[in-house]
């Protein structure tokens, strides 16, 4: 069975919603931003409460604990972009959906949403929370997980051939048809405290 396409997302913004360099308080004068561009901007603790972005990308972008509690992520891309400690988890479900480049995720929390399909490619996810989340058929090419949490979620389909530094509980964690290398192997069995050589 084929899987669907993934949404066509802009790749092309107009200049007039390119914004660079902005800060926190250029973002309080509008509630919805929808085809942006934000580049090189520092929304570090930036309060993006109920705030709704649309199709929207942020490249090399500070976001490092942002509030984003009832924040709508609709079709939105973060590249080279730090978001440490970002409770994605608070962001409101309905067609929630991102994807991450060469992103900077520690401490950031997942729990409980639907990520079907997402991608962390080349991704530093240092002791991030996927607790209860459906990570199913997303890919985490190249991505360091060193501490992140997976119990109870949904890994089936997700690509971890190249990932490092994962450990899955494959009692806790649905992982039918995940993909794993035999070095990555290492990352399901560690409770056992088996000897691989």
């Amino acid at each position: 069975m084929k899987k669907p396409s993934p949404p066509k997302r802009p790749t092309i913004y107009l200049p007039e919603n390119t914004f660079e360099r902005w800060t926190a308080d250029q973002l309080k004068v509008e509630t919805e931003w929808e085809q942006c561009l934000f580049v090189d901007c520092n929304f570090t603790e930036a309060d993006l409460r109920h705030k709704r972005f649309i199709d929207c990308r942020f490249e090399r972008c500070n976001l490092s604990l942002a509030t984003l509690t009832g924040a709508g992520l609709q079709g939105v891309q973060f590249m080279e972009c730090k978001l440490t400690g970002v409770q994605f988890a608070a962001c409101q479900d309905m067609l929630f959906s991102v994807d991450f480049d060469k992103c900077q995720l520690h401490y950031a929390s997942f729990a409980g949403k639907k990520l079907r399909g997402t991608s962390f490619r080349h991704c530093s996810c240092t002791e991030a929370d996927f607790t209860q989340a459906d990570l199913s058929n997303a890919s985490f090419a190249h991505a360091t997980l060193g501490r992140a949490i997976f119990h109870h979620t949904q890994l089936s389909g997700a690509d971890f051939t190249t990932a490092t530094d994962f450990t899955i509980d494959p009692e806790n964690n649905p992982l039918r048809s995940a993909r794993f290398t035999v070095a990555g192997l290492v990352g399901l069995v560690g409770k056992y405290d088996l000897v691989i050589e």
